[in-house]
Order: structure tokens, then C-alpha cells, then sequence
């Protein structure tokens, strides 16, 4: 009932009063003054991010955060410099003051405050900082362990986070050689750890680009992962010794003494399985315990912290936080251990950030620091760099606070009580599942994409808890749940209606007895409308070889070939080779685009200033993105290329438009689209 409507009614009261006495006109009043206005959440609404200023001239390009205990922030960046940051709170106004502790030091990406000490992970060493004199300036760089490096720059070094144990974890990026990974330097793809007495051990293999790690409450290590070669898409994984995760570039260390994984690179089958089914038949082969979907949650992860006692960050302690580099946004993960295996589900949190988010640190009032940089990686955040605080006001969002799986299906857990007639309809909620590719290639595209049909539905008596009773559940899979139509008691809407659960094990328990109370007809539309992986008209948008903004064969009209041949490649830094290209209006173009960086790219031309529209439109296809080659169907995309892995190349040709003007071209792979452009001007 909308407040108009109301409004009506206290009219048509008013004259009751007058007609038919007041007991007749009150008891009108009183059944329609419920009010029964939706309220739309926001996440400012609950979680401000205030900016941390930065002094001009310093090149904050965040890779490393870790707090003093004088309550001063240090942070270390990607061009080999520490800081020390007093008062980064900016008490009572004040803006917060910057010292060089360190410089000259190589890409730190990695910083911790251990034992009274400042740790720092340069690309090859494990360096400690310490300042003899007290002049606030480190005098003694020592090197505590350090690797050989193979001079590949995608040769990045993480850590160190304390086990616990006592002992420094660190990770090693695999190089980038032409499409694919590759381990040139010993122990490059693992995680290895550092000894108190600074010995190394081997640790756990499989790694590609293992930006973050963490401990959660229970002191169990987990890593997050971004796509790739044999990595279809974000995720974190808990590692425990001698686990394998994936990538099987690492295994060419495996015969060396002290390595704890047995495996070797031919053990590793490349058939395009779902790497669940894969990791039944070889042993040590761990899949994700959450997988991150791509473009929807994220599309580099990193950024991973726990929510522990130091935190204040609303009713999700003993979740993890996860930031992603390319979305600038932060998601929210609840873990559960399931027969002795992690899994779990992640939700969105907050975005908006201003640049990539890298690191995550815990205020000493609880807020959250957030590291960030964007050189060279890009991010939906346009800021090259930055710091920012988020801080939670206090007040509690209606949300889903956890997903646990059940026998039959999954209990949804929420912050608030929810309006229990919208929780007991079927057509509150959709579930699917689907899972990715475990292969060579870069990424994957969804797969065995289904539906998950309801069964039955059930309420607490506290109205907490929503338990779904699931067909068609799935090991290994994906879970998309999605809870649109639910609200709470007091009408407010989800601030976040969706969560994408990963099963890797099914619990023991009572299945829930399906009555005629709770059980949900058949012919309930689950949100089928809203919610369907994938439409048919995208489908065969997907398979067409005849579309017209897509040609790759020369026309048979072109008698003469083109007018005009291009050839675009790519260069560092998200960024086409060639950024600007003058061609005659109504002249026969043919565009050769050249992908030769390490990530997934295309190139669409749009209509003059509708880059912008088209790559956010891009962001928003979802699970069918990579299936669409990021290429939204729209009357502002003119001509485009598929979505090219690295190395591919093709050839588009299309006749130049006939009205002169700047038209852009962009790629539309989520977050590229905001630095990776040129200019097509069209002259008469």
C-alpha cells in the first residue's frame, strides 16, 4: 500500500467520523495505518569511506600496510618506499602527517610489524627494517631470506603474514611467458615460510598470482587467487601443508628436497573438466573453498583480512573480508567447515573505492584501512592510488548474514527478522548453479549452467532464519541464491539480495519433512524471469557468424580489398598501442587487433562519447559476459572483435561511419574500459 494510498484512507476516516460515529470510523483507521512503504537500502547508508589525504608529490601506489604501536600506519609501495603515517584517523581535523622511513627498495607488495621489527617483501628478499639511531629513518636494511628471480615482471612477491606458530608466510608469483604461466625461478608459484630462526620451507604449490592470504578465527590459512591459465575465475582456497591448488607451472620443483607436494606436471589431466571432478582423481589437488563469480564479485582478488576482535564492522564477526583490485570493491565471506572441508558463501560489501584495492588493515577504533593502486592493473576506481578508512556508523543492514548448507538444500541466516509472508513466497527467491572450466587456457566461461528448483520453504519462529529445501544440488558447483523479494519486518528491502554459495561437501542431518504448510507448488515463478543464466536471444547473439558489427571476412563486394588497413596491438598498463586513428568517412576498413598482453582483451568502437555506457553495460551481463565476449548488445557498439586471450589476434572489417566525428574505441572487459581507449576520427 503506497503512502498515497494511505492517505486516502485517513480521508475517507475523517468523514466517517461525521457519518457514522466515531467507533466505526476509528476501527477503518486503525486496520490501514500499518504502514507498508518499502524502504531501499544503500550501503552509505551504513558504511562511509572517507579519504586519507596524501601529500603531493608522494606516489602512495599501496602494496604493503601494517599499524605501529603508537598507533601510526606504515605503508610500503610499489616503488620501494615505506611511510610512516601519523594520525592516518585525522583526529579532530587534523590532517595526517607522512615520514620516509625506507626507499630504494624493489616493488614492496608485502609489509608486517612483527616482534618489534618492520618486515618487508621486496620481489626477491625478505627484508627486515629496523632504525638504529631513532631518527625516525630506517639505517639497517637485513635481508632475512631472499629467491632468485628470472628479471619477468610478473614476477610479484607477497607477505609476510605470522602463522600460528610464529613462523612468516610468503607467497611467489609465477612469470607471464607469452600465454601462459611458468615458474623460471625456484619455488616461484608456492607458498613457502620463513622459520623464526629464518630457515625456508616449502609449504604448499599450485599458486598463479596469490596476491593475499590470511589467517581466519580458527588459524587456518587461505589464499586468494585471480584468473588465469588453469584459473577460471577469483576465488579462496584454504591451503594446508603440502596442498596442491591448481596451477601445475610449480611442480617442477616438486622432486626437490624439502618439497612437501608429490605431484608432477604431466599428473595434471588438461581436459576442460570442472576442477572438482579433476581433484577426485588426483590426490592433492585442492579445488576453491569459495569461488569469487567473474565480473559479478570481482575479477582480481586480494586484499583478504579477517574479522576478528580488532574489527567493528557490523554482525559478521568471524567472516573474512575480501577487496578486489580491478572492481574497487570489497565482498564479504562466511566460511563453514563441512566433513572437514571448508566452503562456503560470499556477498557484496561495499564498493565505490577510489582506485584498486590491494591491502586491508583494522584500525585501532575498528574501521577499515584500505590500500590501493591501479598502475598498470587498472580498476573501475580512476585514481592511479590511494588510501581510504571505511567506518561503519552503527547501524545494522538487513541482510544475509550467513548461508549454511543443509542436507536438502540451505539455511539462510539474516541480520534482522524478516516480513514472513514475503520469506514463505517462492517468488522471493531463485537458485542455480554452474562452475567453470579447469584448464590451460586463460579464464573460462560459465558451464552446466541449471537450475535449482525449491522444494519447500520454512521460517523460524524468531523469523531469523529462512531454510529453502534445493533441487538439483551439485557438488563442486556454484550456487547463485538469490533472495530479491525478501523483506524485513520493518519493510526494508536486502541491501544486498544475492550470494554465491560453493558446495564441495553435502552435511550429514535430518532432511527437512515436506508438509502441505511448507511445501512450494510447482507452478511458483521462482524469479525464473530475472534470474535466468542466460536468455535464448543472448544465446544465439552468441552464436551468430553473420553479425554485422562483428565481420571477419573480407565482403565480396570489396573487389579492391580495403582502403585502409590497421593493425592495433597492446602495450603495459592497459593500454592499445595505438591511441589515436584518422580515417576518410564511408572508407573500407580493415582492423587487425593483436592481444599481446597477458590478460583477456577485445576492442569495440562505439559511437562518439558512449564509451563509458557500453563498458559499463559490459560489467553488468554477469554469469554470460565471457559468453558474450563482454560485448553488450546496444545500438552504441558499431563494430567489434571477440574477446581475444593473450597472444590471439583477428581481423574485423567494416565500412568507417559516414558522419564525421571522435568515435572511441574500448575495451569492454570489466574495469578496462576505463583507460584502455582510442580515438577512430572520421573525416569527411
Amino acid at each position: 500500500m503506497s503512502t498515497l494510498y494511505f492517505m486516502s484512507f485517513r480521508s475517507l476516516a475523517r468523514i466517517l467520523c461525521v457519518v457514522t460515529g466515531m467507533a466505526a470510523a476509528m476501527s477503518l483507521f486503525a486496520q490501514t495505518t500499518v504502514d507498508t512503504t518499502i524502504h531501499v537500502q544503500k550501503e552509505e547508508d551504513f558504511y562511509t569511506i572517507q579519504t586519507v589525504p596524501i601529500p603531493e608529490g608522494v606516489l602512495l601506489e599501496v602494496g604493503g600496510m601494517t599499524f605501529l604501536p603508537d598507533d601510526a600506519l606504515a605503508v610500503s609501495t610499489r616503488r620501494g618506499e615505506v611511510w610512516i603515517i601519523t594520525n592516518p584517523y585525522m583526529k579532530n581535523g587534523a590532517r595526517p602527517q607522512y615520514r620516509l622511513f625506507a626507499q630504494g627498495m624493489h616493488e614492496v607488495l608485502g609489509l608486517n610489524y612483527i616482534n618489534g621489527d618492520i618486515y618487508a617483501v621486496q620481489r626477491s628478499e625478505l627484508t627486515r627494517l629496523r632504525d638504529l639511531d631513532g631518527d625516525g629513518e630506517a639505517d639497517e636494511y637485513e635481508t632475512v631470506y631472499s629467491w632468485p628471480l628470472a628479471a619477468n615482471y610478473h614476477e610479484f612477491s607477497y607477505g609476510p603474514v605470522l602463522d600460528r606458530d610464529g613462523n612468516m608466510i610468503l607467497t611467489l608469483n609465477l612469470a607471464w611467458v607469452g600465454d601462459h604461466g611458468e615458474s623460471l625461478s625456484k619455488w616461484h608459484g608456492w607458498m613457502i615460510k620463513i622459520t623464526p630462526d629464518g630457515k625456508m620451507k616449502p609449504f604448499a604449490a599450485g599458486m598463479r598470482s596469490p596476491a593475499a592470504f590470511a589467517l581466519n578465527d580458527k588459524g587456518d590459512i587461505f589464499y586468494a587467487e585471480n584468473q588465469g591459465d588453469w584459473v577460471g575465475s577469483g576465488s579462496i582456497t584454504h591451503v594446508a601443508e603440502g596442498d596442491f591448488v591448481g596451477n601445475p607451472a610449480s611442480l617442477v620443483w616438486s622432486h626437490l628436497p624439502g618439497s612437501t607436494v608429490t605431484l608432477k606436471k604431466e599428473d595434471i589431466p588438461d581436459t576442460g573438466e570442472p576442477k572438482y571432478d579433476v581433484a577426485k582423481r588426483v590426490p592433492g589437488l585442492k579445488p576453491p573453498s569459495v569461488w569469487f563469480p567473474h565480473t559479478i564479485l570481482g575479477i582480481s582478488t586480494a586484499g583478504l583480512i579477517n574479522y576478528d576482535t580488532k574489527g567493528k564492522m557490523g554482525p559478521f564477526e568471524g567472516q573474512l573480508f575480501v577487496g578486489d583490485q580491478g572492481q574497487s570493491k570489497i565482498m564479504r565471506v562466511y566460511l563453514e567447515k563441512v566433513k572437514g572441508v571448508y566452503q562456503g558463501v560470499v556477498f557484496p560489501f561495499r564498493e565505490g573505492f577510489s582506485s584498486g584495492i590491494l591491502r586491508l588493515n583494522w584500525g585501532s577504533d575498528g574501521s577499515m584501512f584500505v590500500g590501493m593502486t591501479s598502475r598498470g592493473w587498472g580498476s573501475t576506481g580512476r585514481a592511479k592510488y590511494g588510501l581510504q578508512r571505511m567506518v561503519w556508523n552503527g547501524k545494522t543492514a538487513f541482510e544475509m548474514k550467513t548461508v549454511q548448507a543443509k542436507p536438502d538444500g540451505f539455511e539462510i541466516e539474516f541480520t534482522q527478522p524478516v516480513d514472513e509472508q514475503s520469506a514463505r513466497d517462492a517468488a522471493s527467491y531463485y537458485v542455480s548453479s554452474f562452475t567453470y572450466k579447469y584448464h590451460h587456457n586463460y579464464g573460462s566461461p560459465v558451464i552446466n549452467q541449471g537450475s535449482c528448483p525449491i522444494k519447500a520453504i520454512t521460517v523460524s519462529p524468531d523469523r531469523l532464519k529462512v531454510r529453502l529445501v534445493v533441487d538439483s544440488l551439485r557438488l563442486g558447483y556454484i550456487h547463485e541464491i538469490k533472495a530479491e523479494g525478501v523483506l524485513s519486518a520493518e519493510r526494508n528491502t536486502l541491501l544486498h539480495n544475492f550470494g554465491y554459495y560453493t558446495l564441495n561437501q553435502l552435511p550429514d542431518g535430518e532432511k527437512l519433512a515436506i508438509t502441505a504448510e511448507n511445501r512450494v507448488t510447482e507452478t511458483a515463478p521462482q524469479h525464473a524471469h530475472t534470474m535466468k543464466p542466460e536468455t535464448p536471444k543472448a544465446a544465439v547473439k552468441a552464436s551468430k557468424t553473420n553479425d554485422p558489427k562483428h565481420v571477419t571476412l573480407q565482403p565480396a563486394d570489396w573487389t579492391k580489398g580495403a582502403d585502409r588497413t590497421i593493425v592495433i596491438g597492446t602495450k603495459p598498463g592497459l593500454k592499445f598501442d595505438v591511441e589515436a586513428i584518422t580515417v576518410k568517412a564511408g572508407s573500407r576498413i580493415k582492423l587487425l587487433f593483436n592481444n599481446n598482453d597477458d590478460m583477456l582483451h577485445n576492442l569495440v568502437v562505439t559511437k562518439p562519447g558512449a564509451a563509458d555506457n557500453v563498458g559499463e553495460a559490459a560489467t553488468k551481463l554477469g554469469l554470460n559476459g565471457e559468453k558474450l565476449g563482454f560485448v553488450p548488445s546496444m545500438a552504441d557498439v558499431l563494430f567489434h572483435t571477440r574477446l581475444l586471450g593473450p597472444t590471439e589476434k583477428e581481423a574485423i572489417y567494416f565500412t568507417a561511419p559516414a558522419q564525421p566525428g571522435d568515435y572511441q574505441y574500448v575495451c569492454t572487459y570489466p574495469g578496462h574500459y576505463v583507460v584502455m581507449r582510442g580515438v577512430l576520427r572520421v573525416t569527411k
